[in-house]
């Protein structure tokens, strides 16, 4: 039986406690026995392992491979600089590691975030004697005092309660608070106990004496804390993607590098020089720079979105985020204020909007006195200010009760009957100039069958029937709003000794609908959401009619019948059941907890949808770290959901989200454009060694030239590609199909079949150039440092960078137009990147070819006039075919789009 179903006297004697508390002796054993009150953390991977880990994916083992063959080929042949070749590519795996190294630390963050959130000092009698110690010290059988303000340190039974009242908006996510008493209770669910307090909740009024039962990772909160931190953290859709681009450039790279190595043998080429060739076909098929720029390109997306508010801490997050195809999002502090407000009042027959005009106070007096005087709070000066603390919906409740008369100095409070979860009322009793009155707040069902009398236009009328039925009919519609409806009334005392029966014969003075109403710009974000066909589901701790009145009011939901599961409902559905429940076009949870919000997010996962989950409680870090990516709210977020999360929104604006999501649905599209134009070097590349293994001829391209471009020249352009700004049309698309993939066949063809041809004939054509300028003779062999070669290699070398700043042009846009992009607003001088990118290619490879280090380091030579325009042309070409194609990709859009309406 578990201690909320006993009496206090039992509850007490199960843990060998008393009301005063344990004696300090016993206190020490318990905590050699049970440990130490605080969340503890799980062994995880050593940090060195996490580190190591970052240096032996595929990707960087095929360029260990790489790197350690140059190293045996400049062991064997000296001074054909295949050493620097190894410590080039042994720079490139270092620098993909660091930069992927840091994410290691989010859960180490994590868990100290949950040590933060629990408080560092209680009040707990040990030997009969109320002291201040440390939370960590509270062992089972303690009791301890809490008292309005205060954290719960620990989970508590309740052995005296005066009008305790606590927030569970951090363990449950329901906003409203909820009174707590000593009374035995027959809930079987532990969080829904009225009995009980939480580690970690908020006590936000009264006082009281609690039994701790559960301390650190025993307590509710440690088992979030147990689920947040053995949740897998799956690969977001970007990393699979780039996994699996690796794995297959890694593959084909070795694949070519091995068959040419084969080629060669049969040609009869010695044996290093042929492992020399077989190196350079691998090192010019793996696009070395790909991590580092997708690495910076998703850097530089977080640093556009921090603009908006949006902090991302973790930067596959960013485009993730643009995938998202469902946001699962939580109501309390997500899409309302977390603030409660009276919404709407129900005074003599009417019902009046809030703010009331002046011409009604005097009518609405009566109930305005109510909510002014009956309630808990506590009342604090702030310089000219009074202002009060305690049960936000009490704070609504005076706020309102203040536009009335501010005469808080006439009246004195001589008796208060608190609030409890039995009667669900409470009242108060003032002395005023008028004399002594009764004011009582509670539950319209229950407040209504107390009153004899109702204030109406006329005054106050005898209670009939009639009059009751309009009041119940008035409190469904207010429900029906999302408000939570309570009842206020009063009476004369008129001297009578101040009992509990007092609370009858009274005068209904009329009911008060609150509520935590939406932030303003949510139902904006909502329609920008639906446009962009991303589905929003809410989970939420609060009841289910709330739920559904705010997301009705939002605009997110529209149909007559949505799908509303609650927590109860969702514990007996199957996993099956749950996927066929998530079919529905309009689903809302309501009343779940936080192992519930995970299975929410696994059961969209396993349909295929991309996961992005939004919450502000400890009760959402599950589902945040499960999820394909977690948003927490940064301003009223507690630090274990802020550290759970990939991104955080710093203005707590769920609208912010929609601003993210295009960014992130641009930084996928502008990395596509960035692997275009990389690829497209590959082909430039690989031809030069291919030429070499099949004709007479000499190396037209070195191996550090290769590296010169993948890891040099290329850079910064492609970075320019990743800041590229969104199309204006990419929140009216659907999300991209979870099955897309970066590496396309269209994109391929487009990178290796057309622009990588196009840059190998100009590449090889300014080196066949240069060599007949000299006066080379086809088939005669030339030494290495030669200066026709070096000048005709430095030719071939240039010829590429050249053709990569017309194909950075022409990969600003797969389908539109450069003139096109231009009118759009997105030209050059909208990308200030793009053109710092182009002119650093530019001053690069002409320190390659005309400064001492350069030539010496890569093997070059200066070039005349003549070969600079000689490479002109070329590039013109495919600028020129480009546009053609693009026309082409625009008309077969056309066509298709004019036959769908005909094939309907």
């Amino acid at each position: 039986m578990h201690i909320s179903h006993l009496s206090t006297r039992d509850a007490l004697g199960s843990l060998h406690s008393s009301s005063g508390g344990l004696s300090s002796t016993e206190a020490q054993r318990r905590k050699a026995e049970f440990g130490a009150n605080r969340i503890e953390k799980i062994r995880g991977e050593a940090l060195w392992r996490q580190l190591a880990r970052e240096f032996v994916h595929f990707f960087a083992l095929v360029l260990w491979l790489a790197a350690g063959m140059a190293f045996f080929a400049d062991y064997q042949a000296p001074g054909e600089g295949m050493a620097t070749l190894g410590w080039a590519i042994i720079g490139v795996i270092l620098i993909n590691g660091v930069f992927s190294f840091w994410q290691a630390y989010r859960a180490e963050r994590a868990m100290a975030a949950l040590t933060r959130l629990l408080p560092q000092q209680v009040t707990v009698l040990r030997d009969g004697h109320a002291r201040r110690l440390d939370a960590e010290q509270l062992v089972p059988g303690d009791v301890v005092l809490v008292q309005e303000g205060d954290s719960v340190p620990a989970d508590c039974r309740v052995i005296e309660a005066d009008g305790l009242r606590v927030s569970l908006a951090t363990v449950t996510g329901e906003s409203l608070a909820r009174s707590r008493s000593a009374d035995a209770c027959d809930e079987a669910d532990v969080l829904a106990a009225a009995n009980v307090l939480l580690a970690g909740t908020a006590v936000v009024a009264g006082h009281g004496r609690a039994l701790v039962f559960a301390t650190g990772m025993r307590t509710e909160f440690g088992k979030i804390a147990r689920l947040t931190q053995a949740g897998h953290e799956g690969h977001s859709p970007l990393q699979l993607e780039i996994i699996r681009l690796s794995r297959q450039l890694a593959l084909l790279s070795v694949a070519i590098g091995a068959a040419f190595f084969l080629i060669g043998h049969l040609l009869g080429l010695p044996f290093w020089g042929n492992l020399l060739f077989a190196i350079g076909i691998i090192v010019a098929n793996i696009p070395e720079g790909l991590l580092p720029s997708v690495t910076l390109a998703l850097a530089m997306a977080t640093q556009r979105m921090a603009r908006h508010h949006a902090l991302i801490r973790h930067l596959p997050a960013v485009e993730a985020l643009g995938a998202a195809t469902v946001i699962c999002t939580d109501k309390t502090g997500t899409l309302t204020v977390n603030r409660m407000t009276v919404r709407q009042l129900w005074v003599a027959g009417e019902a009046l909007d809030l703010p009331l005009p002046a011409e009604l106070l005097e009518r609405c007096r009566p109930l305005l006195d109510v909510a002014r005087h009956c309630h808990s709070l506590r009342e604090v000066s702030e310089g000219t200010r009074l202002s009060v603390l305690g049960d936000p919906m009490e704070v609504a409740l005076v706020e309102l009760g203040r536009q009335a008369r501010d005469d808080a100095g006439h009246a004195t409070r001589v008796h208060e009957f608190p609030f409890d979860t039995a009667r669900r009322r409470m009242s108060t009793v003032h002395d005023l100039a008028e004399g002594r009155l009764l004011y009582c707040k509670g539950a319209p069902e229950v407040l209504l069958p107390l009153c004899s009398q109702v204030l109406t236009r006329e005054g106050v009328q005898p209670l009939d029937e009639t009059q009751r039925e309009r009041l119940r009919q008035a409190q469904e519609e207010m429900a029906a709003r999302g408000l939570r409806v309570l009842a206020l009334a009063w009476r004369r005392v008129d001297g009578e000794a101040l009992r509990i029966e007092l609370e009858s014969e009274l005068i209904h003075a009329g009911l008060v609908g609150i509520e935590d109403p939406p932030r303003p710009e949510v139902a904006e974000a909502m329609r920008r959401c639906h446009g962009a066909g991303i589905q929003v589901i809410m989970l939420t701790g609060d009841h289910p009619v709330t739920a559904c009145a705010i997301a009705r009011e939002i605009g997110l939901l529209r149909g007559e019948t949505p799908r509303v599961i609650s927590g109860h409902e969702l514990h007996h559905l199957s996993e099956s059941q749950l996927q066929f429940a998530l079919d529905a076009p309009e689903v809302l949870f309501a009343r779940v907890t936080a192992d519930q919000k995970l299975l929410v997010v696994e059961a969209l996962q396993r349909k295929g949808q991309v996961v992005a989950v939004t919450g502000d409680g400890v009760n959402d870090a599950p589902a945040l770290k499960r999820a394909d990516i977690g948003i927490a709210m940064g301003i009223g977020g507690t630090d274990v959901a802020r550290e759970a999360a990939d991104m955080v929104l710093l203005d707590d604006n769920f609208a912010s989200i929609v601003k993210a999501v295009e960014e992130g649905r641009a930084v996928y599209a502008n990395i596509r454009k960035f692997l275009t134009y990389i690829l497209s070097s590959n082909i430039p590349e690989l031809v030069p060694y291919l030429a070499f293994v099949l004709l007479p001829i000499p190396l037209p391209l070195t191996i550090i030239q290769i590296l010169a471009v993948d890891l040099g020249t290329d850079m910064l352009p492609a970075l320019a590609l990743g800041a590229e700004r969104a199309d204006p049309q990419v929140m009216q698309r659907p999300p991209r199909p979870r099955g897309e993939r970066l590496l396309s066949w269209p994109l391929l063809a487009r990178a290796y079949l057309f622009l990588g041809v196009c840059e190998a004939l100009a590449a090889m054509s300014l080196f066949f150039l240069v060599l007949a300028w000299g006066g080379w003779d086809y088939g005669t062999p030339l030494a290495r440092l030669d200066p026709l070669y070096l000048q005709a290699t430095g030719a071939c070398l240039a010829a590429i960078v050249v053709m990569q700043v017309a194909n950075v042009l022409a990969c600003r846009s797969p389908s539109e137009s450069l003139l096109t992009t231009g009118v759009r607003g997105n030209r050059l001088g909208g990308n200030p990147l793009l053109l710092w990118g182009i002119a650093c290619e530019l001053l690069l490879i002409g320190a390659i070819i005309y400064t001492p280090w350069g030539q010496t380091l890569f093997g070059t030579a200066a070039l005349p006039a003549a070969a600079w325009l000689a490479m002109l042309p070329f590039a013109a070409a495919l600028l020129l075919l480009e546009e053609l194609r693009k026309c082409w990709v625009r008309r077969q859009a056309r066509a298709a789009a004019n036959a769908a309406p005909t094939a309907d």
